[in-house]
């Protein structure tokens, strides 16, 4: 049974800042949630009115983890209530934290979840969905670094702050926001999982992070080789730089063109009336992809 049309009986919760923790918000399935002149206490909601926020800094749910716990649902139910906000037109809530809850309870066949309904404001519900996910360790570090940059270009926290409410150091927090100045091809291999945040950190001083990247994955190098393969690149900078000065201006224009249509390294090398071109790969995936454009 539904309850989205008892707005009357309900009071609007004082606002909670970044750092109060969970519990704070979701209290218990026991105990209530102490709002301005009255109580939020769970209630049930059927699945088919329950949205993903859009503000959610995890976009990943492994099918495995989701599989694991539907299971755990099955036999134990879902123990903990979503935390949930009500959409602009009051039909639907969208869920602010527990959205993993939400996807496995699915599979699980369940058809109603505990809720605990709070009006939240767009900045309040990022923060309470980056805390639960940093605190549950949930969010890949390009998901982390995202929601810390959202919180501090919108919303105007500080590195300092995000550090103490989140029991994280601050360098911690400045590392993660400098992967997002990676090239878009070395973060997609972020993401996937074929580079960890700590290939990613090396590659941060990279001359071509994407080659290094692509010889990383190709190669299986480890964090500490990754390293090493950065300095001994950045030791032949100065050889390639001053081949690069030499080669004729119009094949480094088309190197470069290519590179940026293929999203791979290419080098062109001119011998008499022609010459080599050197694509380099650094997954099956791209020689596939390259392969099927080619033809």
């Amino acid at each position: 049974m539904t309850e989205l049309g008892r707005d009357a009986r309900e009071a609007a919760p004082r606002r909670r800042g970044l750092g109060m923790g969970l519990s704070a918000l979701l209290g218990s399935t026991a105990d209530a949630v102490p709002g301005a002149g009255g109580e939020e206490r769970p209630r049930t909601v059927p699945v088919e009115f329950l949205r993903p926020c859009p503000l959610q800094p995890r976009r990943q749910f492994a099918a495995a983890e989701l599989e694991a716990l539907a299971d755990s649902i099955r036999h134990r139910g879902v123990i903990q209530p979503l935390l949930v906000r009500r959409t602009p037109s009051g039909n639907f809530y969208e869920i602010v934290a527990g959205e993993r809850r939400w996807r496995a309870a699915q599979i699980a066949g369940v058809h109603d979840l505990p809720v605990i309904v709070h009006e939240l404001s767009d900045r309040d519900a990022l923060e309470v969905a980056l805390l639960e996910n940093v605190q549950r360790q949930d969010l890949s570090p390009l998901e982390e670094a995202e929601g810390y940059r959202h919180l501090i270009d919108d919303y105007r926290h500080t590195q300092e702050e995000l550090a103490s409410a989140l029991g994280k150091s601050r360098s911690h927090i400045a590392n993660l926001l400098r992967l997002l100045g990676l090239p878009a091809a070395v973060r997609a291999l972020l993401e996937q999982g074929a580079l960890s945040a700590g290939h990613a950190r090396a590659l941060l001083g990279a001359r071509d992070p994407l080659a290094l990247a692509q010889a990383v994955v190709s190669r299986g190098l480890n964090v500490r080789q990754t390293e090493a393969l950065v300095r001994a690149d950045a030791e032949r900078a100065p050889r390639r730089q001053a081949a690069a000065d030499a080669k004729d201006p119009n094949v480094v224009a088309l190197e470069q063109d290519l590179s940026r249509t293929l999203g791979l390294t290419v080098c062109l090398t001119p011998k008499g009336a022609g010459g080599t071109l050197q694509i380099a790969y650094g997954s099956l995936e791209q020689l596939d992809a390259l392969i099927n454009r080619l033809r």
